[in-house]
């Protein structure tokens, strides 16, 4: 057995309302869910992308808890790659130092594809590239 896809993908942010903003302004992403102080869901297409506040889900859950969630948290930044066609990772590189966003990285793979690294407001190290990079 294998699982058939990433259904979700989670980053741990320090700041809420602006991970908020930034992934759904700058990055365009829907909203799903929020829970003031403790995380904000957006869908990216078949998936979903969690941000947690990480010292919020570090704590058991309640023994009455309706979603009894175990604990879990990290700290420091964290990786994430989006999917993008070598036309759109161009378009992305001008949206986002259009936004003042710094790319702090742009190549061409060895066996071919694109990206392009950015960060976050809390850090978090994002990558927009071509699937291709990994024969996809």
């Amino acid at each position: 057995m294998q699982p058939s896809a990433i259904l979700e993908s989670a980053l741990y942010v320090t700041d809420l309302d602006a991970a908020e903003n930034f992934y759904g302004e700058v990055m365009g992403l829907e909203r799903i869910a929020k829970v003031p102080g403790r995380h904000v869901f957006f869908r990216c297409g078949q998936g979903v992308l969690l941000l947690f506040y990480a010292e919020a889900t570090r704590q058991p859950p309640k023994p009455d808890a309706r979603l009894p969630v175990p604990p879990h948290g990290t700290s420091g930044p964290g990786h994430l790659c989006f999917a993008g066609t070598a036309e759109e990772v161009e378009d992305w590189k001008t949206r986002l130092e259009g936004e003042g966003i710094a790319i702090e990285a742009d190549f061409e793979w060895p066996n071919g594809g694109r990206s392009i690294y950015f960060r976050d407001p809390s850090g978090n190290s994002l990558e927009i590239a071509e699937p291709k990079l990994w024969g996809l």
